[in-house]
């Protein structure tokens, strides 16, 4: 069974930092990639950042690039998007999502995690 769980969001001040996890199971990441989204409610759901499977190959949104760093680490099927410079429009529940083999910062994927809460504010 295929799963994606993720962790590690919550409430933060403008300019801080949180680190997001995804955990997978039921796939080998070497065969997926894995992408980060966010969404905030009455808004199209936007792709922050991928990371492909075997070749480790990163692409992130134009809004994060510089702030976020997404990687992973294979034997723990685990994959991490590092949020820095953090502002109130990074508010959104973010979620990780899979897809077989390649990168791609589109709604293209199979396999969805039901998301975790990011709240600047100060």
């Amino acid at each position: 069974q295929v799963q994606l769980v993720e962790s590690g969001g919550g409430l933060v001040q403008p300019g801080g930092s949180l680190r997001l996890s995804c955990e997978v199971s039921g796939f080998s990441m070497e065969n997926f990639a894995i992408a980060w989204f966010r969404q905030v409610p009455g808004k199209v759901r936007e792709a922050v950042s991928c990371i492909s499977g075997r070749e480790g190959t990163t692409a992130y949104a134009d809004s994060v690039k510089g702030r976020f760093t997404i990687s992973k680490n294979n034997a723990k099927n685990t994959v991490f998007l590092q949020l820095n410079s953090l502002t109130p429009e990074d508010t959104a529940t973010y979620m990780c999502a899979a897809r077989f083999r390649f990168c791609a910062l589109n709604d293209n994927h199979d396999y969805w995690g039901q998301g975790t809460q990011v709240t600047v504010s100060s």
